[in-house]
């Protein structure tokens, strides 16, 4: 029987290329160490880990990364910025900073390292998803700076936004993409059949990490928002956040909610996704929020599809997304696979890590 030798061991071994800089150490930034400490111990051609740093504190990286991550996740609050770098500190022109945040604050430094030489890898969405400014300032530093990974940002590493980006280059015109963009309400579509409320799904969800801490992220429909104008910019639509019209699933008494007491108000989605659920299946049809944008403009929504509709495809956490174009016209391209969960996430980062490292090795 052969042996399945991994392409760096292939082609020899590389100097490990810069540092890396992990930002971030909660569900992602821990899975990220994990499979970073395995593929390492492979024989993977990574940067080694200098800093982990979260809005609390920095630690320096090294041999233990397990300890320094059990650190990190402790440290009491010491830093009023983040990062946290010390003057003198921070990476330099060559290294990898690998976003595993959802802070605003850091994705406003993306545009300053890339322009450093800086590479970025990045989970956090609000980079290319968020303000147009910043989207916009990223993609212009990309082109005479660092370079630029995005691939966890949507699909959870799917070939997504790699093929869109190639049809692009090949000349091919975009005419609508719409999808199933969140793993964790594609799973609450899935499992809604009227045999438990949607606020009982909405806690198991919770407890297996597919929604935010406070499901009401999820439910809102802005994680959605951000990855549909992630692909809107990819495809060369330079497309604002405001002009994407979102359905919220949350009614208001749940969205004023203190922290506190969103679990016992979650049974207030109940009544009306059931009433929905049921006037869909009446049809024929399945439940699902979708993310479109096309001519006509943008939307994040409910929407009730005929069982046949290739977004209907798949199940659990799949995303799935349907390009139509000039080549796609008569069938959409529909890409399709896991799209939540720490695991495949942090796969996506590395995998970026690995392909920066390898280009500038």
């Amino acid at each position: 029987m052969s042996t399945v030798v991994p392409l760096w061991r292939e082609r020899g071994p590389h100097p490990r290329p810069g540092h890396l800089a992990l930002l971030g150490t909660g569900t992602v930034g821990s899975a990220f160490v994990a499979r970073y400490s395995r593929l390492v111990a492979q024989g993977a051609a990574l940067p080694d880990i200098a800093w982990l740093c979260n809005s609390r504190t920095q630690i320096a990286g090294g041999g233990d990364l397990q300890g320094a991550l059990a650190q990190a996740r402790a440290a009491a609050r010491r830093h009023a910025g983040f990062p946290p770098w010390a003057e003198g500190e921070s990476p330099k022109p060559g290294d990898i900073i690998v976003d595993a945040t959802a802070s605003e604050t850091v994705a406003d430094w993306h545009p300053e390292w890339l322009a450093r030489g800086v590479h970025v890898v990045t989970a956090n969405k609000l980079g290319t998803g968020g303000d147009l400014g910043r989207a916009l300032a990223i993609d212009d530093a990309r082109a005479s700076g660092g370079r630029y990974g995005d691939s966890a940002t949507v699909g959870a590493g799917l070939p997504l936004l790699r093929s869109l980006r190639s049809l692009i280059a090949g000349g091919d015109r975009i005419h609508a993409i719409e999808g199933v963009l969140s793993g964790s309400l594609a799973w609450l579509c899935a499992h809604h059949d009227g045999s438990r409320p949607f606020s009982a799904l909405v806690r198991q969800a919770r407890a297996s990490g597919y929604t935010e801490p406070d499901p009401r992220v999820d439910l809102s429909g802005e994680d959605v928002r951000r990855k549909l104008l992630i692909l809107a910019r990819a495809a060369g639509i330079a497309l604002p956040a405001h002009e994407v019209v979102v359905e919220s699933l949350v009614p208001e008494a749940l969205a004023r909610a203190a922290g506190d007491a969103v679990d016992a108000c979650l049974h207030l989605l109940d009544a009306d996704l059931e009433a929905r659920r049921v006037a869909a299946a009446a049809a024929g049809a399945r439940l699902c929020v979708v993310g479109r944008f096309d001519a006509q403009g943008a939307s994040v929504g409910l929407r009730a599809l005929p069982a046949a509709h290739p977004l209907c495809a798949g199940s659990g956490t799949d995303n799935r997304v349907a390009i139509h174009s000039d080549r796609y016209s008569a069938q959409p391209l529909v890409i399709q696979g896991p799209g939540a969960g720490a695991e495949v996430t942090a796969a996506a980062l590395l995998d970026d890590v690995l392909a920066i490292s390898a280009a500038t090795a």
